[in-house]
């Protein structure tokens, strides 16, 4: 019995807790302190804040991964939600380790805007699509981001020939067409943009570098 005990205590899980880009919900931890348990596998449950009962979730129950997409049992962005996983070895079960609270809306990391370079002679117009979630509409398409939070560009230009680490700030705001006026000819310029949400204060990563000359 003691050497179960220790075989619970050592393959329980560590460090759960959900990570969230544009809503896209996954469940992550580490394994327990018994690394040399090689047939670990591990069972996820969720459930809503407030509710009492914990749900299974199938596809994720006895699996080696680490990970655990929510995304669909999460859709509700306003509720806040918890996971737990326990860890199975040798026909040994390890208690249940929980997440902290998760609440989507507050909490998911917004990415960048997808980012589209067309030049002209002393300018580049830049067009910019909002990151999309993965719920969908009717029709089937994705819903933007935009659709949950006031979201707004921000626009950064780098004149390589004065420095690749120089970022300008050359617009702030909602228009997905951005033109960009009074370069000069024969210059590389490179563009990256970010998503920032005002309301939250949260900027999202740069977007890949977009380089252009004129």
């Amino acid at each position: 019995v003691l050497e179960n005990r220790n075989l619970q205590d050592l393959i329980k899980p560590q460090k759960v807790e959900f990570r969230s880009l544009n809503f896209n919900n996954t469940l992550h931890w580490q394994p327990g302190r018994a690394r040399e348990a090689r047939d670990t596998v591990y069972f996820v449950q969720y459930k809503v804040y407030g509710q009492s009962t914990w749900q299974n979730k199938d596809d994720c129950w006895g699996i080696q991964n680490r990970v655990c997409d929510l995304t669909n049992e999460t859709s509700d962005i306003q509720e806040p939600y918890y996971g737990r996983v326990k860890a199975a070895s040798a026909g040994v079960y390890s208690d249940w380790s929980l997440s902290c609270r998760f609440s989507p809306w507050r909490e998911t990391m917004i990415g960048p805007p997808m980012v589209t370079v067309v030049r002209s002679n002393k300018s580049i117009i830049l067009k910019l699509q909002a990151p999309r979630s993965p719920y969908k509409r009717k029709r089937g398409s994705k819903i933007p981001m935009t659709n949950y939070y006031d979201l707004l560009y921000q626009v950064f230009i780098i004149n390589n020939l004065l420095d690749e680490q120089h970022r300008v700030l050359v617009y702030e705001g909602k228009d997905k067409v951005i033109k960009i006026e009074d370069l000069r000819p024969g210059i590389s310029y490179c563009i990256m943009a970010k998503t920032y949400v005002p309301m939250l204060d949260r900027s999202s990563a740069y977007s890949s570098r977009q380089c252009t000359v004129l």
